[in-house]
């Protein structure tokens, strides 16, 4: 395929399925609303089966460009244990008997979904969150929710201030106010509509919630008794360069006039614009990225020198991730097998003073492996120090610093390899 062929591919967004039981069996299915408003502005839905041993596959749906995630079933309560639920036995059951099709638990799901949430977060991968989507990607952050409205929000809430959340007698046609925070994306979408108490109808299919919000989040809209309508990350919100994080407890792609597919708001579609917007984004800041420098055509001296270091370059990567094996690795090599290498680096003049010196110690290092040694035992001292530091950490931030420094690797890991790669292109012509 050529390279204007790949031009044109549109960028991947992944959905996973809900399974439903049809005929005595399980069928796979996701809301043609989403599919076709995600299709009409310009992304292609990759849908991922809800089937037992896929989260284990995901690197198999790569390239993700995007993760738009929506209906299901209730989210297992262990992934989010939240020490002030205080609902006994017989309310749990009443939920069950009251909400069948949401309260069974679908753990297989619950690891596709979260795994996709933390990909996104660690990649800043755009996501958007529907209904038990927003509720993934909380959980996802450190944050918990209502096992039910109902039972939790709703004991302590004034009368004149509870919401009807869940109306299975009026399931499409029902609506409840939402006030839009000021300055924030949904304020920005239905600006237009907004009269002077900023609030908007919206349907509302959910017997659970957001109860604490993760902190990295802002909320975007309150219904009255105080629960979070929509949130999203400011710092990862900016759609033109690709980055969009955001949740939605209700579903604008259901909000339509009755028997009518003509939207109760201008506004209702905007999410999924946005959204894809920085999915196109998103694709071509990552073609950037990936594009690697065309090979170097060189003579057959040339051609041999490079093969003899970077035969040395790989010995001494395994003699540096040895560990236990170290000695066994010392006694299997010769001096000349590694001397290309430390030659290379430390002939390498273009270099900065900083970069040779760093080189040289390489170049030395790999000589004498007992220096390697010694900086095993160091780092194994920061690392017990590490562990006792983090040990006291809560699990909200400890997601937040594994998620920092996976893309400050991942940075570092890029940045290294264009640096190694335009070097050795220098000193081999």
């Amino acid at each position: 395929m050529s390279s204007s062929d790949l031009a044109v591919i549109l960028p991947r967004v992944i959905i996973v399925s809900r399974r439903s039981l049809r005929k005595n069996k399980f069928v796979d299915f996701v809301g043609e609303y989403h599919l076709d408003l995600i299709v009409g502005y310009g992304a292609v839905p990759v849908i991922v089966p809800r089937v037992s041993g896929v989260h284990t596959l995901l690197k198999s749906f790569e390239p993700i460009h995007g993760v738009l995630l929506c209906e299901g079933e209730d989210i297992d309560p262990s992934l989010y244990e939240d020490e002030e639920t205080s609902l006994s036995n017989e309310e749990l059951e009443e939920i069950r008997r009251l909400h069948v099709s949401d309260t069974a638990i679908d753990k297989e799901k619950d690891t596709i979904e979260l795994s996709l949430a933390r990909i996104c977060l660690e990649r800043n991968i755009p996501y958007l969150g529907i209904c038990r989507g927003s509720q993934v990607l909380n959980v996802a952050c450190g944050g918990t929710l209502y096992q039910d409205i109902g039972k939790e929000l709703a004991r302590c809430c004034p009368d004149e201030k509870k919401v009807v959340h869940m109306d299975y007698e009026n399931y499409d046609g029902h609506r409840h106010a939402v006030k839009i925070v000021e300055e924030t994306p949904l304020h920005q979408w239905f600006e237009d509509s907004l009269k002077d108490d900023m609030e908007i109808q919206v349907n509302s299919y959910h017997h659970q919630g957001v109860k604490r919000l993760a902190q990295r989040f802002t909320p975007m809209a309150f219904s009255s008794d105080g629960l979070i309508e929509g949130f999203y990350d400011p710092d990862a919100y900016c759609p033109e360069e690709g980055k969009f994080i955001m949740g939605l407890q209700f579903h604008p792609e259901r909000m339509r006039k009755a028997d009518s597919d003509e939207f109760d708001y201008p506004g209702c579609t905007a999410a999924y614009k946005e959204f894809v917007k920085g999915v196109i984004a998103y694709q071509k800041k990552l073609n950037c990225a990936t594009k690697v420098p065309k090979s170097l055509k060189l003579d057959k001296e040339l051609e041999q020198k490079r093969n003899v270091i970077v035969r040395s370059f790989s010995l001494a990567k395994n003699l540096y991730a040895g560990g236990h094996n170290i000695r066994h690795l010392r006694e299997s090599l010769r001096e000349s097998d590694l001397k290309p290498g430390a030659e290379f680096l430390e002939s390498n003049v273009a270099l900065s003073l900083q970069q040779e010196n760093r080189l040289m110690e390489m170049g030395a290092t790999v000589r004498n492996a007992s220096s390697y040694m010694e900086r095993l035992k160091l780092n194994a001292k920061r690392e017990k120090l590490a562990r006792v530091v983090m040990g006291k950490m809560t699990i909200e931030q400890l997601s937040e610093l594994n998620m920092f420094y996976n893309m400050m690797g991942q940075i570092c890991s890029d940045m290294l390899e264009m640096k190694q790669l335009q070097n050795v292109s220098v000193d081999l012509l």
